[in-house]
C-alpha cells in the first residue's frame, strides 16, 4: 500500500493540522496544569487528582456524547469542542495571573484549577468520538489502516512537542505565559478546522431514542471480540502504567533535573511512539496484530519497571522513550481495528466507548499513580504498575487464544473490494 495514501487527500492534510494542533495545546495544558499544581501542593495525590477531575466527566458523559456525535454534523461538532476547550484555556491564563497568589489563597486557586479542568473532560467525552468520527468522513474505507495511522502519528508528534515545550516554556516564560501560547494553538485549529465543509450524517436512525442507541452501541462493542479484547487489555495497561503522572516528583524529587529535565521526561514515550509510528506507514503491523500487540503491551510494563527503579536521567529518560515506542504499537492496531470493524452508524458510539476504557483510563491512571504513591512509596507505585501491566498481557495471551490469532490483513482486503 502507499505509504502516504491519505496524505493525498487534501481536508484530511487539514484535518492532520487541525489535530495536531489541539493534541499540542492539550498535552502542553496539562504539563503546566501538573507543574502548577505539585509547585503549590508538594502533594502527589493531588497530581492523582487533577486526572479524576478530569475523568469524572469525561466518563459520565462519555456514552451520551457517542450518542449525539452520531446524530450530529460532526465538522460544526468539533468546532463547538475547540470553542470550549479555548475557553477553559483563557480561564487557566487568567488564574496564572503573576502576583494572583498574593491576593488569593494557593487553596482557592487550586480548587479554580481543578474546576476548569472538571470542565475540560466534559469537552474531551465530545472530542474524542467526533476525530474518530470525521476521519472516517474524510477518506476511503480502503485506506483507512493509513489514515489511522498518519492521524496517531500527529497525535504522538503534539505529544512529543507539547510536554516538551511546556517544560522549557515554564522555565523561559513562566507558567502564565505558558498558557496563552497554549489558548493561542487552540484559536490556530478553530480557524483551519472552518476550511474543511460540512459533512452528511450516515446515521439512518436520526432520532432515535437515547437509550436504545446506547443500548446499541454497548451490545456492538461487547459483542465484538477483538473491539472488546484490544480496549481492555489497554485500559488495564494505561491504569496500572500510568507512570507519566509521577513524572514531577522524579525530576524534582528524585532525578533533580528541573523543568527543563521534567520535560524531556514527559516528551521522551511520545518520541518513540512517533518513530514506531512513522515507521509503521512503511511496515504495517495489521499481519499477526493480535500478538504484535501482546507483546507490545508486556514490553511497555518492562519499561515502566526500569524506570520506577532509574536514579539516573539518561536511563530514565532511555525507558520512557523505549515505553512510547512498544506503545505506539499498541495505539496502531487499536485504532486499526476500531478503523476496519466499526460501522459508520456506530463510529460515535464505539469511539466513546473507546475513550472510556482507554482514553479515561489515563487519568484514572493518574489518580491510581498519585494514590499508590501517596500510600506505598513513588518508586513503589511505578514498579507495582509495571509488574499489573506484565501480569496482564500474560494473562490474556493465555486466557484468549483467539485474541492471540488476530490477525487483520482479511478485513483490509474485504474494504479494498468495496471501495
Amino acid at each position: 500500500m502507499d505509504p502516504y495514501a491519505a496524505l493525498r487527500y487534501k481536508e484530511f492534510n487539514i484535518f492532520l493540522i487541525v489535530r495536531f494542533a489541539m493534541v499540542f495545546a492539550w498535552s502542553m495544558q496539562f504539563i503546566v496544569i501538573e507543574w502548577q499544581v505539585y509547585s503549590l501542593t508538594k502533594d502527589p495525590l493531588s497530581l492523582g487528582i487533577i486526572g479524576l477531575m478530569e475523568v469524572i466527566p469525561a466518563v459520565s458523559m462519555a456514552l451520551f456524547a457517542g450518542h449525539i456525535v452520531d446524530q450530529r454534523e460532526k465538522r460544526n461538532l468539533l468546532v463547538t469542542c475547540i470553542v470550549g476547550f479555548s475557553v477553559i484555556s483563557l480561564g487557566l491564563f487568567l488564574l496564572s495571573w503573576p502576583g494572583l497568589e498574593d491576593s488569593w489563597e494557593s487553596k482557592t486557586i487550586l480548587y479554580s484549577i481543578y474546576a476548569l479542568v472538571f470542565l475540560g473532560g466534559f469537552v474531551r467525552s465530545f472530542l474524542g468520538p467526533t476525530i474518530f468520527s470525521l476521519i472516517a468522513l474524510i477518506v476511503p474505507k480502503k485506506i483507512y489502516p493509513n489514515a489511522a495511522t498518519w492521524s496517531s502519528s500527529t497525535w504522538q508528534l503534539a505529544s512529543v512537542l507539547g510536554p516538551a515545550l511546556a517544560g522549557f516554556s515554564i522555565s523561559w516564560i513562566g507558567v502564565h505565559w505558558s498558557m496563552c501560547v497554549i489558548f493561542g494553538f487552540s484559536l490556530f485549529a478553530l480557524i483551519f478546522l472552518f476550511q474543511i465543509p460540512k459533512k452528511p450524517i450516515l446515521n439512518p436512525k436520526i432520532g432515535e431514542p437515547v437509550f436504545q442507541s446506547l443500548r446499541d452501541g454497548l451490545k456492538f462493542v461487547f459483542g465484538n471480540k477483538a473491539i472488546f479484547g484490544a480496549l481492555t487489555l489497554d485500559m488495564i495497561a494505561v491504569l496500572f502504567g500510568g507512570a507519566v503522572a509521577l513524572l514531577p516528583i522524579y525530576a524534582q524529587d528524585i532525578l533533580h533535573v528541573g523543568s527543563e529535565g521534567f520535560g524531556i521526561l514527559r516528551a521522551a514515550p511520545a518520541v518513540g511512539a512517533s518513530i514506531t509510528m512513522l515507521g509503521s506507514t512503511r511496515f504495517p503491523l495489521h499481519k499477526k496484530a493480535g500478538k504484535k500487540l501482546l507483546w507490545a503491551v508486556f514490553a511497555f510494563g518492562v519499561c515502566i519497571i526500569v524506570f520506577g527503579l532509574s536514579e539516573l536521567f539518561w536511563l530514565s529518560v532511555i525507558a520512557l522513550f523505549l515505553s512510547g515506542a512498544v506503545d505506539g504499537v499498541s495505539m496502531i492496531i487499536r485504532q486499526t481495528i476500531l478503523q476496519l470493524k466499526t460501522p459508520d452508524n456506530m463510529r460515535g458510539r464505539v469511539a466513546s466507548v473507546n475513550s472510556m476504557f482507554v482514553g479515561s483510563s489515563n487519568e484514572l491512571g493518574a489518580f491510581e499513580s498519585g494514590l499508590a504513591a501517596k500510600l506505598l512509596g513513588t518508586v513503589t507505585a511505578v514498579v507495582f504498575g509495571g509488574c499489573m501491566t506484565i501480569l496482564t498481557a500474560g494473562t490474556t495471551a493465555i486466557v484468549s487464544p483467539s485474541f492471540r490469532k488476530l490477525d487483520l490483513q482479511k478485513d483490509i482486503d474485504e474494504h479494498e473490494k468495496e471501495d
